[in-house]
């Protein structure tokens, strides 16, 4: 696989001079398909020395978390704009991974997730008595009513609109042949401002009317 065939998506974190990670640059190279002159003894060793790295690399979040600076957590995690997009898909995939990697895992997923966010509220805090509830569904998207849907785009009810429906509804545009997402975008980016108007004037006679009540 050539620079050119990557997704756009993964162009940052395949970029061949980028330096070592968890992985090395053989290892992305390995695992991209950019290097293919490997036996079947040279892959399974090159496979087991990519999960041990792996599952060291986890551990060492125990170490990064309990002695890492503030300083230097807060550096890692202010890239420079031009490498914004692709590091959010990183730690947007990082997640997934975690996900996916501990299905059947001894200690669910949400388990882990509520204990690591309440562990960081209590470090935010600087104290165990911040306590925190972390609420984590995974609620599958059905199957939607069509045409209530569009009727309720129809008469502008928006605030009736589910997010299961906007997620499907939206899901359904772009099956669709004559759906483009470049021109959409051109469509939306059109009407923006006058949007964007209207939610500042509404917020505005919002606030003047709470004046008013709490005068």
């Amino acid at each position: 696989m050539s620079q050119d065939d990557v997704p756009e998506s993964l162009r940052t974190a395949a970029d061949a001079d980028r330096p070592r990670g968890i992985l090395t640059p053989s290892d992305r190279d390995f695992l991209l398909g950019r290097k293919t002159d490997y036996t079947d003894h040279s892959k399974k060793q090159k496979r087991n020395r990519i999960r041990r790295r792996v599952r060291n690399a986890i551990l060492d979040f125990s170490i990064l978390f309990e002695y890492l600076e503030e300083r230097d957590r807060n550096t890692v995690f202010d890239p420079d704009d031009d490498e914004r997009e692709a590091y959010t898909q990183g730690i947007t995939d990082m997640l997934a991974f975690l996900h996916l990697g501990t299905m059947g895992y001894h200690t669910p997923f949400k388990d882990m997730l509520s204990e690591g966010v309440g562990k960081a509220e209590q470090r935010l805090a600087g104290s165990d008595y911040r306590m925190v509830t972390v609420e984590f569904n995974v609620d599958p998207v059905g199957q939607i009513d069509v045409d209530e849907v569009i009727e309720k785009l129809e008469n502008e009810e928006f605030a009736q609109l589910t997010d299961e429906e906007l997620r499907a509804y939206v899901r359904l545009l772009t099956m669709s042949e004559d759906f483009s997402p470049e021109s959409s975008r051109d469509e939306i980016e059109g009407h923006l401002e006058e949007y964007t108007k209207r939610v500042r004037e509404s917020a505005d006679v919002r606030d003047r009317k709470l004046e008013e009540l709490t005068n």
